[in-house]
């Protein structure tokens, strides 16, 4: 039974993608939705498998776990929002210095070479 609601799973899908090909000269909202009613039967009859019941399931516990996340306070995010800009800085002035010391390298390997 599992199989034969993943085959219909499956055949409102193609349903969708072939309507949107057949209907190439109606407007793309008529296309648009024949896709999204595809895709819809195709997320109702799913729901209703055991790989949607698991889904259904996943998504429910990781909006649980979500809800026990605690969230930083405006100064925490300043601080590390802080420290994250003057790490980014620092480092591109040393990339920048080690850029310009190649450079400068290069510039006076190719003038000994001429």
């Amino acid at each position: 039974m599992n199989r034969l609601k993943l085959g219909l799973v499956f055949f409102f899908i193609l349903t969708g993608v072939v309507g949107f090909t057949y209907l190439s000269e109606s407007a793309m909202v008529i296309r648009v939705l024949s896709v999204l009613v595809g895709l819809l039967l195709a997320a109702f009859v799913g729901r209703y498998t055991t790989q949607g019941q698991n889904f259904y399931l996943f998504c429910r516990e990781s909006s649980e776990e979500t809800r026990k996340v605690v969230w930083p306070n405006r100064k925490e995010t300043l601080q590390t929002s802080g420290v994250v800009f003057a790490f980014v800085v620092a480092m591109a002035l040393f990339l920048w210095l080690i850029d310009a010391a190649l450079m400068s390298i290069v510039k006076l390997m190719m003038d000994q070479d001429v």
